[in-house]
């Protein structure tokens, strides 16, 4: 039973120091904003190591409106994705996570006939979520994780 005891003890310390190791690691912000600032309260994403977390991003058009179509919604948010991975010097293959939050799960179909041009590999994993309302009456929200390959 005390070997047991050991090969957990040792086992919690490994973890213990793998996950101190990670939380040194630098952060790198895309599209940035500070607490002290008045601009919304997150960052377009956030660069861990090799891994980037992107915030949730929803596709306006350049009078902050939803597009008539949800086709040209789904471009827009998936523009707004790529221009961030870009920022990051990632593509949309570079994506191993996708979340994709709809007010209305009737446009699933619409969706995908927009995102599947978006990528020229493996599609990374997703969640297609049906929600209540999204900001700004948004069809689409969208946030991932990408790995730097």
């Amino acid at each position: 039973m005390s070997g047991l005891r050991s090969i957990c003890a040792l086992a919690f310390a490994t973890l213990s120091l793998a996950s101190a190791a990670g939380a040194q690691e630098a952060r790198h912000y895309v599209r940035p904003v500070s607490a002290d600032s008045d601009g919304l309260p997150f960052s377009g994403a956030v660069m861990v190591g090799n891994t980037l977390y992107l915030s949730g991003t929803i596709g306006l058009d350049e009078n902050q409106q939803v597009p008539a179509t949800a086709e040209a919604e789904a471009r827009l948010v998936l523009e707004s994705v790529r221009t961030t991975l870009e920022a990051a010097g990632m593509t949309m293959d570079d994506l191993v996570s996708v979340q994709v939050f709809c007010s209305d799960v009737a446009h699933y179909a619409a969706f995908n006939s927009v995102y599947r041009t978006y990528f020229t590999r493996e599609f990374p994993a997703r969640a297609f979520i049906g929600v209540g309302t999204l900001l700004f009456n948004a069809r689409f929200e969208v946030q991932g994780i990408a790995v730097r390959r």
